[in-house]
């Protein structure tokens, strides 16, 4: 990941429904989640839950699929572990393992592509 990357998921993040949708879909893992339910989730209107995730999907941080009629969103796993990694690859002056403590595994990114632990 490059810093215009870096600067672009970052600025899809910077607002609290964008931020509000990607949290949700963190939590939701691959299988992710078709939009009508996110916009209920978020209290969105359908329109603007819209806008938030192409905002999040031109950014790289999720991914659409057509399933039928609807349209299910879900993390861009891998594209969240470079943005994580870039953030922290230079962590504690070249120490990037004092960065895991803060950091529970257990908790973000739990899925690997198409499974969830």
């Amino acid at each position: 990941m490059n810093k215009k990357q870096a600067v672009t998921s970052l600025s899809a993040l910077a607002h609290e429904q964008r931020l509000g949708i990607f949290r949700l879909l963190v939590r939701r893992g691959a299988t992710g989640l078709p939009a009508g339910e996110i916009a209920a989730a978020v209290r969105a209107s359908p329109t603007a839950a819209s806008f938030h995730l192409k905002e999040l999907e031109r950014a790289g941080l999720i991914r659409s699929t057509r399933q039928g009629r609807s349209i299910v969103y879900a993390l861009h796993v891998d594209a969240v572990r470079r943005l994580l990694t870039y953030l922290t690859e230079d962590c504690c002056q070249g120490n990037p393992e004092m960065c895991a403590a803060p950091i529970n595994t257990s908790k973000t990114l739990c899925c690997v592509e198409g499974d969830v632990k």
